[in-house]
């Protein structure tokens, strides 16, 4: 007969999970900027961990939903800048909702692996590497689903500022939140294991720790620079803003005006830098290229483009000559922001919503990377900073810096810029290549491969940045490997679940 071993007892009362789980969301919006306390995503996971131990699927529901609501309702407060709670409360809804069901296998790994295989490895590595690995598939399957996902707030994205940043040139961004999630989840199980009388067996989970903080960044080569100037208009750019005709480009042309006569090699723009379609309206045409001719360097712009009846987010290499043969499209249009899925269903909620959303953005299928004199350079625009496939995209086809183009001006005065400023200098160290990270009305830097900022435009100002920005090839292991990590943590704490309940089951 198999030995029984007891089933897990929760490690508090439900109510009181329920206060923790919300103070594990409030912690958890603080690592994440405005405040930027990167160091805080480790007591939040602890806490979270901590309401999950030991409670039945109904419970953790609710602990998750709580955490989640919390958590997202801060985090993204700033979708209700222009257009009310409705937006806010429902994307902050539907995330906490999926995070409330993706805590569950969470939960269950904590009742079933202790009794399928009993042992201190277990309890002190594969637990934690099980619930870790359970831990990503939630930030997957969140940031995925539904309309492609918002993987906006990912664990690894908190640490940007960190000395554990490096650790995603090694493993990727999903790779550091295992990492994140298995260090915590080793401590709180050395702490109920009282290894604290056992120091020798204490030191496998602190030297772990360390060894996070002192691993050094993945190494790339220096390949040469690019001569870059960004330009931040701070014009009306807004989708509510009042403005004149051409408003937006003469805005950021008279930005411009300090760059001419410099030794530019490449001019950019944010995203919306441009009123309308440029391949449509001459004038527009004849402002680029004047500006192009001025600044004796090619031009990378944005604007909202129409080809065959669909339209696109563009981002386009303007030439002096007028032409602009290079262009590449958005690749992951924002819902209910640059297009409707569902338009009919949605309407009959909230017409008045839906109706403000006028124009359908068509997903791009072209290349993020565009040949400057031989240089190149991969781009992102605006959200797309977020979704690992554009990234790796560019940087796998040769890119040598990266250029992410944005338009903040729907959410000024608030954390939004912040929030993507910071995944941008994740991504910097990451791929181990320099950013040149542009916005509307801000905030924009050019950050270096070690994340650092080496030059920046504060939010509301108009103003020009120009700096030797630094080309770097090759990949780091966190390019390489990180889909893979991805999938292999997916699916396996999956597998481990699966086995930990037919082994619990039978030992029943």
């Amino acid at each position: 007969m198999p030995e029984h071993i007891p089933r897990p007892r929760a490690l508090m009362p439900l109510w009181l999970a329920v206060l923790v789980a919300a103070a594990s969301g409030w912690l958890m919006d603080l690592s994440y900027p405005d405040v930027a306390a990167w160091i805080l995503a480790f007591p939040a996971t602890g806490l979270l961990l901590l309401a999950l131990i030991g409670r039945r699927a109904g419970g953790a529901l609710l602990v998750g939903l709580v955490h989640g609501l919390v958590f997202y309702l801060l985090l993204v407060s700033w979708t209700a800048r222009y257009l009310g709670p409705i937006p806010w409360f429902a994307l902050a809804g539907l995330e906490a909702l999926m995070t409330a069901v993706a805590v569950i296998p969470i939960a269950l790994a904590y009742r079933w692996l202790p009794r399928a295989f009993p042992g201190a490895l277990t309890r002190l590595v594969a637990l934690p590497a099980a619930v870790a690995a359970l831990w990503v598939g939630r930030e997957l399957v969140v940031g995925a689903l539904p309309y492609s996902g918002f993987p906006w707030a990912r664990l690894g994205m908190t640490q940007s500022a960190s000395p554990l940043a490096a650790v995603s040139s090694w493993v990727g961004v999903s790779g550091l939140s295992f990492l994140m999630v298995f260090v915590v989840a080793v401590l709180i199980e050395s702490i109920r294991m009282r290894l604290r009388r056992r120091p020798v067996r204490l030191l496998i989970p602190v030297a772990g720790v360390v060894l996070l903080f002192v691993v050094p960044a993945f190494p790339t080569a220096a390949t040469g620079s690019l001569r870059i100037g960004a330009v931040q208009g701070n014009g009306p750019s807004g989708y509510f803003d009042d403005r004149a005709p051409y408003s937006i480009i003469d805005a950021q042309t008279d930005a411009t005006r300090p760059l001419y006569g410099e030794d530019v090699d490449l001019l950019v723009w944010p995203e919306g830098s441009v009123d309308g379609d440029p391949f449509q309206d001459a004038n527009l045409a004849r402002r680029l290229t004047l500006v192009t001719n001025r600044a004796d360097a090619p031009l990378l712009a944005n604007a909202a483009t129409e080809r065959d009846g669909e339209y696109f987010n563009t981002s386009m290499l303007w030439l002096p000559d007028g032409t602009a043969e290079q262009t590449h499209d958005k690749r992951h249009p924002v819902p209910f922001g640059e297009y409707v899925p569902d338009r009919a269903f949605y309407n009959a909620i909230v017409p008045d919503l839906i109706g403000l959303i006028q124009r359908e953005y068509t997903p791009g299928t072209n290349s993020p990377i565009m040949d400057v004199d031989g240089a190149l350079v991969g781009l992102a625009i605006c959200f797309d900073v977020i979704y690992d496939d554009v990234i790796s995209e560019g940087v796998t086809g040769g890119a040598e810096v990266l250029v992410l183009q944005t338009n903040n001006a729907d959410f000024r005065g608030t954390d939004e810029n912040l929030q993507q400023l910071a995944f941008a200098r994740m991504r910097a160290i990451e791929t181990g290549r320099s950013v040149v990270n542009i916005s509307t009305v801000g905030t924009s830097q050019i950050i270096r491969p070690d994340g650092s900022a080496v030059a920046f435009l504060d939010a509301d100002e108009a103003g020009a940045m120009l700096e030797d920005v630094e080309l770097r090839s090759g990949l780091t292991a966190g390019v390489v490997l990180g889909p893979w990590v991805q999938q292999v943590l997916l699916w396996g704490g999956l597998a481990a679940l699966l086995v930990g309940w037919w082994s619990a089951r039978r030992r029943a």
